[in-house]
């Protein structure tokens, strides 16, 4: 019975996570009803055929710019690497969305990139040199230099972990440098890039904001518009229901090349490998290579809306802004603790249990990062609209939902942390301190805990940027009146304000820039260490 109750905890949490996704697959029981003929009849294949092409766009997209310079920090020396090695990894802190109300502003017809060409070459004001990136060629831009960031992360360490011993037999054999890279290098990493790739796929598909501003239909603005638009939330969640069980499949290739890293990853020498200097020409392309990425997916859209903010909406520092900033970091901080809290009490158990099983249902429970958020908001409300009628507490409409949505989508950030962390506290101060008559919650407390801080600190941190981030479960569930920084812009946005946009669009981007670069400390610290 004690041990029942010590497992409890991931059960109930792997319940209560799951309901709404159970709700989601539940309308698929219900009438298919007239609407839903409609859509199949004339939209439906419209949202699958946006949807492949964004995917297949961006996957190539990030795949070039992130294996290209992830290579490059990988296995070169030049000027600048210490910087590029950090500074690459800055287009996380701004999402998609805002990048895309960003290159509106620069690209529109009269917007700053077009009227500074006109004015230096002094062309007709009709005349507009840059085209459009209201479509699906510009999103697959922007998209691809926000999210590459995956692929040069994951793809990094893959070929750092890659043998110097292999580099060398392949250079024996007669292969060059390029060769080597294609024939040796690239299929080993392989599995890793793939899982890459499917994390961005998720992170595509999921995307309301830009696509919904670039006016592209996708299976996230269908689903939006046909709740609001035909009032019909059961086909709604038909729709979502569809676009859920791609995810799934995405999930599982994603971890079946996880699991296909171990393979290709092992080495029987543990020599690194040794940078290669360039010089001349070849250093020049490396610094440019890698500053593209940097320059095209941070530094042009950071000052565009540094430059709307400072000097078009000189009265945003309002009790107004104020308020957004404190609303969006109580809710990321006050989820994070809680997200913090279930992680915690939940690898421990694992850790001293030793159930793959559990294991597995803690994976269950991770595997909420990859329903869409708009999906995820939709499976609250409808499980928030049956409490709502079984008892006394009206829960839709208030902060409860928001926060529960996520913990849900954003559990698996601190429990990679945390799981982490206590993978690297040896069993043996536990066996110890249990020989010394220390009972398991006093293991936690005494040992676990400061040995965890740092872990705290890193899933906190990736947690807060991921809530400021989010918008369409923050704009579905939040309540009556209670904005935040990301609804803030799109509401803006929406209405075509783009300057209005642009100081709630930099509070975003400072909000996740400053947590970023504390990570790359920290990280940078462990790795010392």
């Amino acid at each position: 019975m004690r041990k029942f109750f010590s497992l409890s905890p991931i059960f109930i949490v792997a319940i209560i996570f799951s309901l709404p996704a159970i709700f989601i697959f539940l309308s698929l029981a219900q009438d298919f009803s007239s609407n839903w003929i409609h859509l199949v009849d004339t939209v439906l294949p419209e949202y699958l055929l946006n949807s492949l092409k964004l995917f297949i766009g961006v996957s190539i997209g990030v795949f070039v710019l992130g294996v290209s310079t992830a290579w490059i920090i990988s296995t070169c020396e030049f000027r600048g690497k210490k910087f590029f090695s950090w500074a690459l990894i800055l287009p996380f802190a701004i999402p998609p969305y805002i990048m895309s109300y960003a290159f509106t502003g620069l690209f529109d017809s009269y917007g700053s990139a077009n009227d500074l060409v006109r004015f230096i070459f002094q062309l007709d004001p009709e005349t507009v040199p840059f085209p459009s990136v209201r479509n699906i060629t510009g999103a697959i831009i922007i998209f691809s230099f926000t999210l590459y960031p995956y692929v040069f992360l994951i793809s990094q360490t893959s070929f750092l972990n890659q043998s110097r011993d292999i580099f060398d037999v392949s250079r024996t054999l007669g292969l060059s440098r390029f060769k080597t890279f294609f024939k040796v290098a690239l299929p080993i990493a392989r599995p890793s890039i793939v899982a890459a790739l499917m994390l961005v796929g998720m992170e595509v598909l999921s995307d309301f904001g830009a696509v919904e501003h670039f006016a592209i239909p996708t299976f996230t603005s269908g689903i939006f518009r046909t709740w609001f638009g035909l009032n019909d939330l059961t086909t709604a969640k038909q729709l979502a229901s569809i676009l859920f069980m791609i995810f799934l499949f995405l999930i599982l290739i994603e971890k079946y090349s996880r699991r296909k890293i171990l393979y290709t990853s092992n080495s029987t020498s543990n020599r690194e490998l040794v940078p290669t200097p360039l010089k001349g020409y070849k250093e020049l392309f490396a610094i440019i290579i890698c500053s593209l990425p940097i320059f095209v997916g941070f530094i042009i859209p950071f000052v565009q809306l540094l430059y709307w903010t400072i000097f078009f909406d000189t009265s945003f520092f309002t009790s107004d802004f104020l308020s957004l900033i404190k609303n969006s970091l109580s809710l990321a901080v006050i989820s994070s603790i809680l997200c913090l809290f279930i992680a915690t009490i939940i690898n421990y158990i694992i850790r001293i249990e030793k159930n793959n099983f559990l294991s597995f249902i803690n994976k269950v429970i991770t595997s909420g990062y990859g329903i869409p958020g708009i999906v995820l908001a939709l499976g609250v409300l409808n499980l928030f609209f049956m409490l709502d009628n079984i008892s006394n507490i009206i829960l839709t409409g208030s902060l409860v939902g928001l926060i529960f949505a996520y913990c849900i989508k954003f559990y698996a950030v601190t429990n990679s942390s945390i799981s982490s962390g206590f993978k690297k506290i040896s069993i043996n101060l536990d066996n110890v301190a249990s020989s010394l008559g220390s009972s398991k919650r006093r293991i936690l407390k005494s040992i676990h805990l400061p040995l965890l801080k740092s872990s705290f600190i890193i899933g906190m941190l990736v947690f807060m940027i991921e809530v400021i981030k989010e918008l369409p479960a923050t704009l579905i569930l939040r309540p009556f009146n209670f904005n935040t920084l990301s609804v803030s812009a799109y509401n803006y946005a929406s209405d075509e304000r783009m300057i209005e946009a642009a100081a709630p669009s930099i509070g975003i981007v400072i909000a996740c820039l400053i947590p970023i670069i504390i990570l790359i400390k920290l990280i940078g610290k462990e790795e010392i260490e």
